[in-house]
């Protein structure tokens, strides 16, 4: 089994940038679509982005549309979310997980479909 872990995360000033990486282990990650999710205290977990297994499918929920921009190494087992224009909603601990392809396809894994619960995750906090 592939095991994930996020990190990168940090306090960031409102309109700030950070760069998060999900490093997979146990398991190659290149048959695998991932997903980046996130949840902030007393909220569901929401989806943010997901990745198809070659990279060439990128999946963003409405509220990072433009935002962020997902990538990956499969030589690495890596995966990446590069974030700019943070705001203070996007505060939240970030997780990656895999992820199944379609509620990539149909939109619906931001609302938390099609995944399980995680690796460690890493905090991202804005300030405003």
């Amino acid at each position: 089994d592939v095991q994930l872990q996020a990190s990168g995360g940090g306090l960031v000033p409102s309109g700030g940038s950070l760069r998060l990486s999900c490093a997979a282990s146990g398991s190659a990650i290149d048959d695998h679509a991932i997903v980046w999710f996130r949840q902030a205290p007393g909220k569901e977990r929401e989806g943010v982005s997901c990745i198809s297994p070659n990279g060439q499918g990128r999946y963003y929920a409405p509220f990072v549309k433009g935002r962020f921009s997902m990538s990956r190494n499969n030589a690495e087992n890596t995966v990446y979310l590069q974030m700019s224009s943070l705001n203070p909603e996007d505060t939240a601990v970030y997780y990656c997980a895999t992820v199944d392809i379609a509620p990539c396809y149909d939109g619906t894994f931001h609302r938390g479909r099609g995944f399980g619960s995680g690796g460690q995750g890493t905090q991202v906090t804005v300030s405003s």
